[in-house]
């Protein structure tokens, strides 16, 4: 074994003892103690808190400790082990006193299971979640044998009870029995956005391979794989954040009715886990109906409370830990932190106390929107996807870190392919096949022939239809003057042009290579003048429909920041007034994309020593997400921090998504 230790003030890991340790696991005693769990826990923690191993974990819990953290426990078992996923780790006690160990509220614990999935896991709102609960009690149950046994039927309407009493905070939408709980119903209700798939049904193992019964349409027995259930999960855009497989229950007293799946539905934790799914919650044992309407509301109640899906789990063994089956319920997760939701609005405050001055510096024409690539992510996937991609297609060779960075890939493919050209063509072709594989089904019939450009406006008209608070609609109604642009599309002007307005697109002309589309600020005869109604697109980093002006590698980066520096005239005066002299709304950033870097940097080497403070400012940050933040509040401090050091400009921090944002805002304009 290896013993890693992550401060959440730190960027690295570090190891608490030398090399690798050897650890020996008495497999044959550990199952003399089958049903104790006390012994079975004591013979497990003998095995494993060997004398460097128990030094390492009282020096992590230390340190813990000393910052008032709660220390979260990770248990990863490499592929050349896979017995090990059989023990019951959560039996563990303590090595100090010899106390349960994981029913302590200073230890959350999960069992981490790496995956290929590379999507990034987005952090929800709260007031978003909802869960779909599934119960398939087919009507033909009776008369199917499962290996070696008959099937009792499914208490549907106890389920359903206990389930909604669990879940009091979140909606459920039930697939309950009757020809409802089908594999088809399960994956049209994940589409339609739920977060929670709460899974209640028979389940057995055929040679080690999980078998699982749903519903047929006309609601008898439909047996499938446990591989063709994941297979239809990984498929999803967006796959349930946590699964909970929960043993069904024949009717009958709490004690006498246990679960009846045969380890079926335990089976498919780990593999659901690393198929991608962030976190699973399984049984790994029969356990008693009173244990499980005992650990199910305490752990929903926790995760209402606190967001933390690992800490929730200790919270609920706390629960049920006078149950001799208290340590049945087990946890499967690849998320960094555990997060499992997190509140939108602006840092350190329950309320936004300036709504009114923002919307007044709206009214007036003294607000100025700045756009990023968050107000995309809902249509082609994040930056970080893309990168990720690229990386993967192009067998790109540098640190792991390194492939979430588009700039840092992109640059490779252009060094790899010797051809400046080749990422702008690669980001035409992959913007196309995401846009289709996503909207095809939505989009009229002819559009597979038309160009990219055609694409986005069917795409975004599309979006605009089903949402009426979708970022680009709803600040297209507001009377604002100009928009600055990061994004290469023309979704923002479309969907001014659909409100009845008549946008100006202009493009920064940061290359001196380049061959330039006219501009109207060309013409001193224009008098053009930005207005809510005639109001101004500016593309700080390029269009699509000119690909030479498009900044995407690290050494377009840095030509764009040389470009404007050494002469500030590349920016009209217009830009440059909106820059210095109006309130910036800052949407769709991440601190650590190089766009907001460059960015930032521009605007404050435009305004040069001039004080802003007369105006209120906001930036609104794209979802806090597992891979790049650790600590939501911490994060929260830097980045106040990181603004409160600039005395140019101050800056409110709203965090949530670009949604989020867009929804309040126009629930305040229009209340």
């Amino acid at each position: 074994m290896e013993f890693r230790f992550h401060h959440p003030d730190s960027v690295a890991d570090q190891l608490l003892q030398p090399g690798q340790l050897r650890v020996r696991f008495d497999l044959e005693r550990l199952a003399e103690h089958m049903f104790d769990p006390d012994a079975y826990g004591r013979v497990l923690s003998k095995n494993l808190f060997i004398a460097p191993v128990k030094e390492a974990f009282g020096k992590a819990r230390s340190l813990a400790q000393s910052d008032d953290l709660a220390l979260r426990v990770r248990l990863l078992i490499g592929p050349s082990a896979p017995e090990l996923h059989g023990l019951r780790w959560e039996t563990l006690r303590d090595p100090l006193d010899g106390t349960a160990l994981l029913i302590d509220e200073g230890i959350v614990f999960s069992r981490y299971l790496a995956s290929l999935d590379w999507r990034p896991v987005g952090v929800r709102p709260r007031s978003q979640l909802r869960a779909l609960v599934v119960i398939a009690d087919p009507s033909n149950l009776n008369a199917y044998e499962a290996p070696g046994r008959t099937l009792p039927p499914v208490d549907v309407e106890g389920e359903l009870q206990r389930t909604q009493q669990a879940m009091g905070w979140i909606p459920i939408t039930p697939l309950a029995s009757g020809g409802a709980a089908t594999l088809t119903g399960i994956v049209d209700g994940l589409r339609a956005g739920h977060d929670i798939l709460y899974l209640v049904c028979h389940g057995y193992l055929v040679d080690g391979e999980p078998q699982i019964l749903l519903e047929s349409p006309t609601g008898q027995v439909h047996r499938l794989s446990g591989v063709a259930l994941i297979d239809a999960l990984r498929d999803l855009q967006r796959p349930p954040r946590l699964v909970v497989l929960a043993s069904c229950q024949s009717a009958g007293g709490g004690e006498q009715a246990g679960s009846s799946d045969e380890g079926g539905l335990a089976a498919l934790g780990p593999r659901m886990a690393e198929a991608g799914i962030p976190a699973v919650l399984a049984m790994q044992g029969r356990v008693s109906m009173r244990t499980v309407t005992q650990f199910m509301p305490a752990f929903f109640d926790e995760l209402n409370d606190s967001g933390q899906i690992d800490q929730a789990m200790t919270v609920a063994r706390r629960a049920v830990r006078d149950r001799h089956d208290w340590w049945v319920p087990v946890l499967f997760m690849r998320l960094a932190t555990g997060r499992f939701w997190y509140v939108p609005g602006f840092a350190g405050e329950r309320d936004f106390e300036q709504w009114p001055g923002l919307l007044a510096q709206i009214r007036r024409g003294r607000c100025t929107p700045v756009l990023g690539s968050g107000l995309t992510d809902g249509y082609i996937g994040s930056r970080e996807e893309i990168a990720q991609g690229w990386a993967s297609q192009y067998h790109f060779p540098m640190a792991r870190h390194h492939r979430e960075d588009l700039p840092h890939v992109a640059q490779y493919l252009a060094v790899h392919q010797r051809s400046y050209e080749f990422p702008r063509y690669e980001l035409e072709s992959y913007l196309q096949t995401a846009l289709l594989e996503r909207y095809a089904g939505n989009l009229p019939a002819d559009v597979r022939d038309q160009s990219l450009n055609e694409l986005i406006r069917a795409t975004g008209a599309y979006r605009r239809s089903v949402d009426a608070f979708e970022p680009h609609a709803a600040l297209a109604r507001l009377p604002f003057k100009m928009f600055i642009t990061t994004q290469p599309t023309n979704l923002l002007a479309d969907a001014l042009t659909a409100e009845g307005k008549q946008p100006q697109v202009e493009l920064c002309r940061w290359r001196d290579d380049a061959s330039w589309l006219p501009s109207v600020f060309d013409d001193p005869t224009s008098q053009y003048e930005p207005s809510p109604q005639r109001p101004l697109v500016y593309h700080l980093f390029g269009h699509l429909a000119q690909p030479d002006s498009l900044v995407i590698t690290e050494d377009d980066y840095f030509d764009y920041l040389i470009g404007v520096t050494k002469n500030r005239e590349l920016i009209p005066e217009a830009v440059r007034r909106a820059l210095t002299d109006s309130a910036l709304l800052f949407l769709g950033f991440r601190l650590d994309e190089w766009d907001f870097s460059m960015l930032f940097r521009s605007i404050l080497n435009q305004q040069g020593e001039r004080r802003r403070s007369k105006y209120l400012h906001v930036a609104a940050q794209v979802d806090p997400e597992e891979a790049s933040i650790i600590d939501p509040s911490r994060a929260r401090r830097y980045l106040e921090s990181y603004f409160s050091q600039h005395d140019q400009i101050q800056v409110s921090i709203y965090w949530g998504s670009v949604d989020d944002f867009a929804r309040q805002l126009s629930q305040h304009w229009n209340p």
